[in-house]
């Protein structure tokens, strides 16, 4: 059985399989029947025929990695011969997004954040049979002692979130998470990874005055550590000077003004050094980069954008923090959080030669666990495990592209 093909395993909370110390522990305790964990639950079908359809509901009216996760669900649902229907804020960019995608859509006024979970419970309380798959924190709250609800959580709760996410799991038929560290936080949960489509790198093309290009993506802030690759770089150019070059993409996003101050003092140093992008087309960035970092300092709930890097055959080092390591796997260039010297070290070696940048393995990686057709093998045995109805009972997953 190909490793895209192989069926989908609960992870027993206190016994998750981390792959950083054991060979092909991914592959061979992660992915089982999804139904052992649901069954364990107690949750029965409700209905003799299951459920008739899903309903995958927005966490927000932004387009971040859980809705771009939306859109990949819904994708693979319909695929499968589910009827699926996005339930969206309106307006908003992931309704636009999911037009364009061809998805069949329920559009929910709410002109405010506030207003969407409202709006959302509202809409609950008199919608068709079905199962409703709550994509986030926010729609599992808002729905809290409804029947036939799946709570898919892609961040890991914490404190008073913690406590909701508690709350919002009683009397759901199961729980997601994207990866074993998630397991910790939200026991008994089912580990669903995300994938990423297939990232092909149109145009590369060197940097103008032969530097070495280290790329950033994501939300500008301490969290993601954009200080500590500020301080790497900075370590750099006094060891080498006028070798490296800093491209950050992303724009500071919910980044209090006391975290933003203490970034832009870390990047003075480097400001000369340092292009920023904004928030950019994926592949045009890689196309512009040598290496990418995600050096975050907080616990990653998954990595969506070191599986980009994957599936782009950018050499890539991340950082300890979470699940990133679970996702690069052992093979992996994988640095202590928080470190900027290790760091520091660990790109110079990466580029100097004496060690060789692992592409070849980290695609192989992304192409078994985390391609289309590895997601969509997963989400066939989620789907059987859930008892929801197909349109052809006869349906074969797409090949992984």
């Amino acid at each position: 059985m190909s490793d895209a093909a192989r069926p989908l395993r609960a992870v027993e909370p206190l016994h998750a399989i981390d792959d950083r110390d054991v060979e092909d522990a991914w592959k061979s305790g992660l992915f089982g029947r999804a139904e052992h964990a649901l069954a364990a639950g107690g949750w029965q079908a409700g209905s003799s025929g299951g459920f008739p359809r899903v309903y995958v509901v927005a966490d927000h009216a932004g387009l971040g990695g859980s809705e771009v996760m939306l859109l990949r669900i819904a994708s693979v649902l319909r695929e499968l011969g589910v009827d699926v229907t996005a339930v969206v804020p309106d307006p908003s960019p992931v309704l636009v997004a999911a037009v364009r995608e061809g998805l069949s859509v329920i559009a929910l006024p709410a002109r405010h954040p506030v207003t969407w979970p409202w709006a959302l419970r509202r809409w609950d309380r008199t919608r068709p049979p079905g199962l409703l798959w709550c994509n986030g924190l926010m729609p599992s709250a808002a729905t809290i002692g409804r029947r036939d609800r799946l709570v898919h959580l892609h961040r890991s709760p914490s404190g008073v979130r913690g406590l909701v996410a508690r709350l919002a799991r009683r009397g759901a038929v199961a729980t997601l998470v994207p990866s074993c560290a998630m397991l910790e936080a939200v026991p008994g949960a089912v580990v669903l990874p995300n994938w990423t489509d297939r990232m092909r790198r149109a145009d590369p093309h060197p940097d103008e005055d032969g530097r070495i290009r280290i790329g950033f993506l994501g939300p500008l802030g301490l969290d993601s550590g954009v200080h500590v690759l500020a301080e790497a770089v900075e370590w750099l150019e006094d060891c080498m000077p006028g070798r490296y070059r800093l491209v950050l993409a992303g724009e500071p996003v919910g980044v209090p003004e006391e975290d933003l101050a203490l970034m832009e003092e870390a990047l003075g140093p480097v400001a000369h050094l340092t292009h920023r992008t904004g928030w950019v087309d994926t592949a045009a960035l890689f196309d512009g980069i040598d290496l990418l970092v995600v050096p975050s300092v907080v616990d990653e709930a998954f990595g969506l954008v070191a599986t980009e890097a994957m599936a782009a055959r950018v050499p890539l080092i991340v950082s300890d923090a979470g699940a990133l390591p679970e996702v690069v796997g052992p093979r992996g260039e994988i640095v202590p959080a928080a470190d900027p010297i290790a760091l520091a070290e660990r790109i110079a070696e990466l580029t100097a030669g004496s060690a060789t940048a692992k592409r070849g393995p980290l695609f192989e990686r992304w192409f078994a666990e985390y391609s289309p057709g590895a997601g969509a093998a997963r989400m066939q045995a989620l789907v059987d495990a859930l008892g929801v109805r197909t349109r052809d009972p006869m349906r074969s997953v797409p090949r992984p592209q």
